[in-house]
């Protein structure tokens, strides 16, 4: 559908912010993208990123678009978790079906290239270009050196925040009357560390693996890098026995990792240096309503919906944001205020839908992956699954390898538990586990 061409700004070049304007671009309309940092093509990117997941969601954004193969270049695909219990030797778990991965993906590579394209694409970047202020009934944004120095002043005739959980938009969003906003930290924090790559520059541990040290209150996990380095992630709480805060000087951390990751012993040094030269991020969930503004504003990922990382879809989120808005706006045409009431109706409940998921997905990981009872109900699970693969898809499929909306996955994840509770209670389920008794009872209640 051709539309009149607007005149748009969108604020923050991050992900979302590169690839709305690459969609906005190809629509027809003229595109600024305001960034209050550099251009984090000419700096090095360190200490903040884990590495990004791209699974079934993201690729549709992206070949919508026509630039998947393009991103699959800079991406290594993953088709197992790799588990690292201590006095354990290390196993596998297939993530999907046959040929089901997910693609681990450097952020900063990432960002670098979406940046590149979009400028291809004719979007101009204004980096180190801070906005202070957003008249929303105008679509008016104000920016400057300082909140107190001189401002300059754009019209637009729609504006896009893409600024992330502590949107500056958004902010302003918030001072109207009816707005919901709530925002919840979690007491576990995390710090990016990185492991390199062998001398002749192969990975150290299997590269097609997503790797996971779950130790109960905390967890390491590693992700590969084309370069042969791995990213990793340490979850750990603030406060408390085991904790950033017990972690003070460099023998702590030493005997830290030597106690807790035995098989990663020999990265000691590289890890101990990491640990100290690189902050601990806090993680949110951030949930607003209403996302837009008239036919004026609209939010667009995290702005929207920040969530915790655990499930691995917050790119894939705010990447499936901007799919939904294309739809409606292809419905639509110029008639941009139902364009936006529709993607914020479609898309709220998903959003929220995500962010609990997620949640849950951090209690399961920290606290259940070495509960006896939650592994054998997984097994009876996964065994019932492979039996009929038509009536059980896990919630991690779900959300992972299908574009089914995140509020179905819930639903269904929710029912399927309900299931597996009354299962669960079947005298001496530990021997019967893969009966067909357990089978046929599973096939009654559902």
């Amino acid at each position: 559908m051709k539309q009149i061409s607007k005149n748009i700004a969108i604020i923050g070049s991050g992900l979302v912010g590169s690839l709305l304007a690459i969609y906005l671009k190809k629509m027809g309309h003229t595109i600024t993208v305001f960034d209050r940092r550099p251009d984090i093509r000419n700096i090095k990117f360190s200490g903040r990123s884990i590495n990004l997941a791209m699974s079934n969601r993201g690729w549709q954004s992206l070949a919508e678009v026509g630039i998947e193969e393009e991103i699959k270049k800079i991406a290594i695909p993953l088709d197992k978790r790799a588990m690292h219990v201590i006095d354990k030797p290390i196993y596998f778990q297939k993530y999907g079906k046959e040929g089901e991965a997910i693609w681990s993906i450097s952020r900063g590579v990432l960002n670098k290239k979406m940046i590149d394209l979009a400028e291809e694409a004719g979007v101009e970047f204004r980096f180190d270009e801070k906005v202070w202020n957003v008249d929303l009934p105008e679509a008016t944004l104000y920016t400057g050196d300082t909140e107190k120095g001189e401002w300059k002043e754009y019209n637009y005739d729609i504006i896009f925040g893409c600024d992330g959980a502590f949107s500056r938009v958004r902010h302003k969003m918030q001072r109207r009357s009816r707005f919901d906003y709530s925002q919840n930290f979690i007491d576990v924090g995390y710090k990016e560390l990185s492991i390199p790559a062998n001398e002749d520059g192969t990975h150290k541990l299997d590269k097609n693996s997503f790797h996971i040290w779950p130790r109960g209150k905390f967890m390491l996990i590693a992700m590969p890098n084309l370069d042969g380095s791995f990213t990793c992630t340490l979850f750990m709480p603030f406060e408390g026995e085991t904790s950033f805060d017990s972690i003070q000087t460099k023998e702590q951390a030493k005997s830290f990792f030597k106690d807790y990751f035995p098989n990663v012993r020999k990265e000691i040094e590289n890890l101990t240096e990491d640990f100290f030269k690189n902050p601990t991020s806090a993680m949110v969930t951030m949930k607003c309503y209403p996302w837009t503004y008239w036919d004026k504003v609209a939010l667009v990922g995290d702005s929207a919906h920040a969530i915790v990382p655990f499930y691995g879809q917050g790119m894939n989120a705010g990447f499936e944001d901007i799919f939904v808005l294309k739809q409606k706006i292809e419905k639509y045409g110029d008639d941009w205020e139902a364009t936006f009431k529709d993607y914020q109706e479609e898309r709220k409940p998903d959003a929220d839908a995500i962010a609990e998921l997620s949640y849950r997905n951090f209690i399961e990981m920290s606290s259940k992956t070495a509960d006896p009872k939650f592994l054998l109900q997984k097994k009876i699970e996964k065994h019932f699954a492979n039996l009929h693969p038509d009536k059980w898809i896990p919630a991690y499929s779900r959300v992972t390898f299908s574009n089914r909306p995140y509020s179905e996955a819930l639903a269904m994840g929710d029912a399927q538990e309900e299931i597996m509770q009354e299962v669960m209670q079947i005298p001496n389920i530990e021997e019967k586990w893969g009966s067909k008794e357990v089978e046929q009872k599973i096939l009654d209640l559902i």
